[in-house]
């Protein structure tokens, strides 16, 4: 039986290791954004105090909301400095601004304190890791489907989401555990910064582990020497097309996401208490973890575009339903709780792909920042907000008859994807998957 060389053990352990440092970015920004969607009913009076608790619940959600709609800023900002400059320094640049901002509402004065700069500084972090977030998920997305096998971009995609749900799964279980130890009240008062603290930890290894991270040779290759790398006006104009394609397929993504893991959480809390909702994410991110890889795989199998529109049709049925008849059981938040994250690992795992055929390298993380970030900011940035006022006035059936028609855009994205011609793709060998310093 023949043995590896040590060059190729080396080689693969480099490989490994920039894969994990690269995935892990998911896990830190999946924490701090489940994490505020759990403990915003609790925040929500130190920095919005109101009679109202509603009230103070909006504002909570506003803020996140404008969060999500700096985005668009991350995701030119740091997808012209991945194209530009490499992958590698946008990746370093997107989880040091994640981690300075988890770190400020850790410690953030609440309204009794400092009044109206309580808010002010909360939303200069939201700020922050809205322009971190935009920009993490191109980077780190074109880097990995840069150095993945070809016929195992969809399994390289199902990292993004199992560490997506490792971080919700981590944001829950300590959500949980303090809830417990601390109980409620100690929770209310204080017990809701320590989250946010975890969080900035987080991202200072993640900050270690990413200093080692070496570009990867398709960037040195095919756009480190090209003159348009990192063009705004190469992406508006020349792949204006692609930049529609992009917009269609994510528009989904980005509602369920704005919506399942802020929304759905509050709602929990609210029909059941902090400690059934924590079961219940920590239950589904559980099962989530479980099946991300084998949805890589079948995704591969069956081909990433066919999978996708059958897991839009899923979400559909399952997600319309269970967001209208959602109630404070265990069984009927898990449920809910799953039909929207499920879609959402489905997404997460062959977008990746199909995005990044799209675009040549030289423009890959800007094409793909750019429309994720804008997508993600209209729909994901305004449904936290919109759904829990449409929820109080009694029109949730019109709110998930929004979502639904978003979602139902992968049909026609799809068929303009298997009409448009992208770049050409670069041939993978053995040596595109060998990360040089």
């Amino acid at each position: 039986m023949s043995t590896a060389s040590p060059e190729t053990r080396a080689t693969k352990r480099t490989h490994r290791r920039a894969v994990t440092a690269t995935v892990v970015g998911n896990f830190v920004e999946s924490f701090d954004w489940l994490g505020y969607g759990l403990f915003a009913p609790l925040l929500a009076p130190h920095f919005f105090p109101s009679s109202d608790p509603v009230t103070s619940l909006i504002g909570a959600f506003a803020v996140l909301g404008v969060g999500v709609l700096v985005r668009p800023l991350g995701g030119i900002l740091l997808g012209r400095l991945a194209d530009r400059r490499g992958r590698r320094p946008a990746l370093m640049l997107a989880i040091g601004l994640m981690t300075a901002g988890s770190f400020l509402i850790g410690i953030a004065p609440t309204y009794g304190l400092v009044g109206v700069l309580a808010p002010v500084i909360l939303l200069l972090a939201r700020v922050a890791q809205g322009i971190s977030s935009g920009g993490e998920w191109p980077a780190a997305a074109a880097y990995l489907m840069e150095v993945a096998p070809p016929k195992r971009k969809s399994l390289y995609g199902s990292l993004f989401s199992l560490t997506t749900a490792a971080g919700a799964f981590t944001a829950a279980m300590l959500g949980g555990l303090l809830t417990g130890v601390l109980g409620a009240d100690a929770m209310a008062a204080w017990g809701w910064r320590v989250p946010f603290l975890v969080g900035g930890v987080f991202g200072i290894v993640l900050l270690l582990l990413r200093r080692g991270l070496a570009e990867t040779e398709v960037f040195r290759r095919e756009a480190s020497t090209r003159a348009t790398r990192g063009s705004l006006r190469q992406v508006l104009v020349t792949y204006r097309r692609q930049v529609l394609i992009s917009v269609l397929f994510i528009a989904g993504m980005g509602t369920i996401g704005g919506t399942w893991t802020s929304v759905i959480p509050a709602m929990g809390q609210r029909l059941s208490g902090p400690g059934t909702t924590f079961a219940v994410v920590v239950c589904a991110t559980a099962i989530l973890i479980v099946i991300n890889v084998p949805i890589g795989l079948l995704a591969d199998k069956v081909g990433p575009r066919r999978f996708l529109l059958g897991a839009t049709l899923l979400f559909a049925v399952t997600g319309s339903y269970s967001f209208l008849t959602i109630d404070g059981t265990f069984a009927s938040l898990l449920f809910t709780y799953l039909s929207g994250t499920v879609y959402l690992v489905c997404a997460t795992t062959t977008l990746p792909g199909i995005l990044s055929e799209l675009f040549p390298a030289e423009n890959r993380a800007l094409g793909m920042g750019l429309p994720n970030a804008v997508t993600s900011a209209v729909l994901g940035g305004i449904a936290p907000a919109l759904a829990t006022y449409l929820g109080e006035h009694g029109a949730s059936g019109w709110f998930i008859a929004g979502v639904t028609a978003m979602v139902l855009l992968a049909w026609p994205a799809t068929l303009l994807a298997l009409r448009t011609p992208g770049p050409s793709a670069p041939v993978l060998d053995k040596a595109s998957l060998v990360l040089t310093k």
